[in-house]
């Protein structure tokens, strides 16, 4: 049996020079070859599933992704205050089939947007919300249909957003579904970055975590970060034991000159 590994990073990034040689020392992608034999379509999308975490059952319709072991790195964190949400206002971008979005809830969040291009998925998110965690809690859900930040609502701020994009940067189907789910790149990280910080949308102080590994262009994508401001640090490293790791990266605004 394989053992997964994880790794978890305490000394903090706290500059744009410091990001600089974080950038230089990231692994480069793996092969395109490689990455296609790992990311084989799923024949199961378009039917319906069902998904656990945590005790808690999720359905899951056709067409909505259905979480990964990758997930759990944000799921997981959420909920045991390892990415520290109580009190606070978290978006959950790409949120999918609402599972962050509930543990955001559970652990107490001030206030949930959860975001996703697709609308059956924001819908199955805002049902999951409103049976795990229930319409009376101190955590009111906001479902938002949006491309990334295109749609946010105007005025809406936030103090964490997560995001574990389908940044594969290898297209893996022609099918949209899949490209949705799985292979959009790192453009789509490009316009995440740019969009948070034309929009001013994270509060002071304010947290950015994504998942991203080496399927992904993990250099574009934190290139692309610290362009539009965003500093970034490993948080956690996961280590899957076939030439994928996965990093948990958290972004903080650079502090103004």
């Amino acid at each position: 049996m394989k053992t997964n590994i994880v790794f978890d990073m305490f000394e903090p990034v706290n500059d744009a020079a410091r990001g600089r040689d974080l950038l230089d020392a990231l692994p480069e992608s793996l092969s395109a070859e490689r990455i296609v034999a790992l990311n084989q379509s799923r024949t199961d999308l378009h039917s319906r599933r069902e998904y656990e975490w945590n005790g808690l059952r999720f359905e899951v319709p056709p067409g909505v992704f259905l979480p990964g072991h990758t997930s759990r790195m944000i799921y997981d964190r959420l909920f045991d205050g390892r990415i520290e949400v109580r009190g606070r206002r978290y978006v959950a971008m790409g949120v999918g089939l609402g599972v962050e979005a509930v543990a955001a809830g559970l652990a107490g969040a001030r206030e949930i947007h959860a975001v996703d291009v697709h609308s059956d998925s924001v819908a199955t998110a805002a049902r999951h919300f409103e049976r795990h965690v229930g319409s009376s809690a101190r955590s009111p859900l906001v479902p938002v249909v949006a491309d990334v930040f295109e749609g946010f609502p105007d005025g809406a701020r936030a103090d964490v957003i997560t995001f574990n994009p389908p940044a594969v940067r290898q297209p893996v189907s022609d099918d949209p579904d899949v490209v949705r789910n799985v292979c959009e790149g790192t453009p789509l990280l490009e316009r995440f970055f740019a969009q948070l910080a034309a929009r001013e949308i994270l509060t002071p102080g304010g947290e950015v975590f994504v998942v991203a590994s080496t399927t992904a262009d993990l250099r574009g994508i934190v290139g692309h970060a610290l362009e539009h401001g965003f500093v970034p640090e490993i948080r956690d490293l996961h280590d899957w034991q076939d030439g994928v790791v996965t990093h948990l990266f958290r972004f903080v605004r650079q502090a103004a000159a």
